[in-house]
């Protein structure tokens, strides 16, 4: 008995080495980035994995420095972003849980077909349609941050669609047909009913959409007026002088303080995506 309670003893102690080495090379680059963000310009490129002392240490200078740079303010690139995400992630998980709602619950030969080509969508790169997608967007009114999120609930239905179907498969219909009997009619019933039992889904979707549009650079580059909207990771693009030079120490310290919110917002709601993952994956 003795023996064979050391053996999952021993393999639980190698797990735990090799996960925490595994949680260091993913928190290193992180902490090289922050030890960068108050060291001198010159310094982050030849001593890039060095301690920030002596000369090398400006302490908030290059926060200050982040904030104040050129004509155009960070606290208004932060506002953008955060409109952006807001307004992208409430319209994909409105519109495709109602979506799913329908494919999942009408036995067609139509959604089935629709379900497919969602699906379909989240393996089309996104490069096959960055081309044309800057002049249909600015012909469309699309580039504002009031109307890029129309956009975004393009390219996030594929995956938000199949997490919600998944999910919805799973749930007993007699709670519908019970709603329907009492008056509920589809739009209450998808409110009242549906919605509260989503809960795990939506806020497993919504952690994934708001990591992927708060950091998204390339789409509203391509899409918006870069003179009067610009997002945080545009606006940390921008952080050059004349003839290209680049601030280094200026850009590590936005990067911090443009990744502060992310991780916040998934150490808090972490636990959730597993279990909307797996709940979605119930039925297929």
């Amino acid at each position: 008995m003795k023996e064979t309670s050391e053996i999952p003893l021993k393999h639980g102690k190698l797990l735990t080495t090799i996960m925490t080495i595994v949680t260091l090379v993913y928190v290193c680059p992180i902490f090289i980035v922050l030890m960068n963000s108050f060291k001198a310009n010159t310094f982050v490129k030849t001593d890039t994995f060095a301690w920030p002392t002596g000369e090398a240490l400006v302490g908030w200078a290059n926060y200050i420095k982040g904030f104040t740079f050129g004509n155009y303010p960070f606290f208004k690139s932060v506002l953008y972003s955060f409109v952006i995400t807001v307004l992208s992630t409430a319209l994909i998980l409105i519109c495709t849980s109602m979506a799913a709602w329908y494919i999942a619950r009408v036995d067609s030969m139509v959604c089935k077909i629709v379900y497919y080509l969602f699906v379909f969508s989240m393996v089309v790169p996104f490069q096959m349609v960055m081309f044309t997608l800057s002049n249909t967007a600015d012909s469309l009114g699309l580039n504002t941050p009031w109307t890029i999120p129309v956009i975004y609930l393009g390219f996030g239905a594929g995956m938000a669609v199949f997490m919600f179907t998944g999910f919805i498969k799973g749930l007993p219909l007699e709670i519908e047909e019970a709603a329907a009997i009492d008056g509920c009619g589809p739009i209450r019933t998808f409110f009242i009913v549906i919605i509260p039992m989503l809960k795990p889904t939506l806020i497993s979707v919504g952690i994934l959409e708001i990591m992927w549009i708060w950091n998204d650079y390339l789409l509203p580059y391509l899409v918006l007026d870069l003179d009067q909207y610009r997002t945080i990771p545009i606006h940390i693009q921008y952080l050059q002088g004349s003839y290209g030079s680049v601030d280094l120490g200026a850009i590590m310290a936005l990067i911090i303080l443009s990744i502060i919110p992310v991780i916040f917002f998934y150490l808090t709601c972490q636990k959730h995506i597993i279990k909307g993952v797996a709940a979605g994956a119930v039925k297929g």
